[in-house]
């Protein structure tokens, strides 16, 4: 065989490889896979130089000061409208309270402390003469009961003929009856 016939058979095998390699890997058949890899075109991130982020720093001060000076006036002139108004409707209006002096309050204060100290004396002066608690619940219950006794003995009194005395002890009806009535 020739060489030349050889060598075209050879490149013929080479060019069919190629083309099976690129639809494998999804390149065109065109186009050699090393340089499709690269082909996709990402952004690259731009940096910015010290001097560019400076400048651009400056810049938005300056736009800041220009705002907050255009508010500043603004509220400047709503504060005076605002005292201006104040004068003519103090006018209008009746006058605030005038403020104390300090010997005003000195002798309010001390005021205040004495009333205190009599509310805290009495306070004391209880305590010392061991005033008594009040009564439990069983207590209670007695001295409803004796009360309702005594009632129910000067009933019977008055309707008692005159020749008759009442008795002392109540009927055991009516304790029932006190019993029942009491809150406790």
């Amino acid at each position: 065989m020739d060489e030349g016939v050889i060598i075209a058979a050879i490149d013929e095998e080479i060019e069919k490889l190629q083309q099976a390699r690129a639809l494998l890997s999804g390149s065109e058949a065109g186009i050699p896979v090393a340089e499709h890899a690269a082909a996709p075109n990402r952004a690259r991130r731009r940096r910015m130089s010290p001097a560019a982020r400076k400048r651009i720093a400056e810049a938005q001060r300056k736009r800041w000061a220009a705002v907050k000076a255009k508010s500043a006036k603004k509220t400047a002139a709503k504060k005076a409208a605002k005292n201006a108004s104040a004068g003519k409707a103090t006018a209008n209006k009746s006058p605030q309270r005038p403020r104390l002096s300090p010997a005003a309050r000195k002798r309010i204060a001390e005021a205040q402390r004495k009333r205190w100290a009599a509310v805290k004396a009495a306070k004391s002066a209880t305590a010392k003469k061991g005033v008594k608690k009040a009564p439990g619940k069983k207590a209670a219950t007695k001295a409803v009961k004796k009360s309702v006794a005594k009632k129910a003995v000067a009933k019977r009194a008055k309707k008692a003929p005159a020749g008759r005395k009442a008795t002392a002890v109540p009927s055991a009806g009516i304790l029932a009856a006190a019993t029942e009535a009491a809150p406790f």
